[in-house]
């Protein structure tokens, strides 16, 4: 009964070790090289170094995506897509009101109705891309944090979980 506890209790702790550093790897590094001979993440990078990851990272991955998708609809892909007017404007805040808001339903009802292959997609693959070029954890349900749908977009009354 010693050893069944004991194998439990071995297994417990380094199923939680094991968590905990996967949970210690974010934000992942994704950005330039930094003073400190490092990677940037996000939020350590500039407004410049952000543009530029933008242009050579996130930019081509959200494109392809949306080209595989919908080539017809999205030949031509570039800030605007997620930004609508603001670069031009030098406003790149996210989330945005340019993007269709969500409801506020935290499984998307109203979005997985109206628009099942769209919602599905985005969830499925955009999220978790956008989230690994951005070296951010993607959305839990769970915790409520991490980067998801409402990184992007507005909820009904405006920011959800923390955007």
């Amino acid at each position: 009964m010693r050893t069944a506890a004991r194998q439990s209790t071995a297994t417990f702790v380094v199923a939680f070790l094991l968590v905990m550093t996967l949970w210690s790897c974010y934000p992942k590094r994704v950005g330039p090289v930094g003073s400190n001979g490092k990677q940037l993440t996000w939020t350590e990078m500039n407004l410049d170094q952000r543009k530029a990851h933008m242009k050579s990272v996130v930019l081509p991955r959200a494109a392809e995506l949306f080209q595989t998708w919908r080539p017809e609809r999205f030949a031509m892909v570039d800030c605007s897509l997620c930004h609508g007017q603001g670069p031009r404007t030098g406003n790149f805040k996210m989330p945005t009101a340019y993007l269709p808001r969500l409801s506020g339903e935290l499984l998307l009802g109203p979005e997985f109705e109206k628009y099942p292959e769209t919602t599905q997609l985005k969830l499925d693959r955009l999220v978790p891309l956008m989230a690994d070029a951005l070296g951010k954890k993607s959305f839990s349900i769970i915790t409520r944090r991490g980067f998801g749908c409402y990184s992007c977009h507005l909820g009904p009354s405006g920011p959800m979980f923390g955007n």
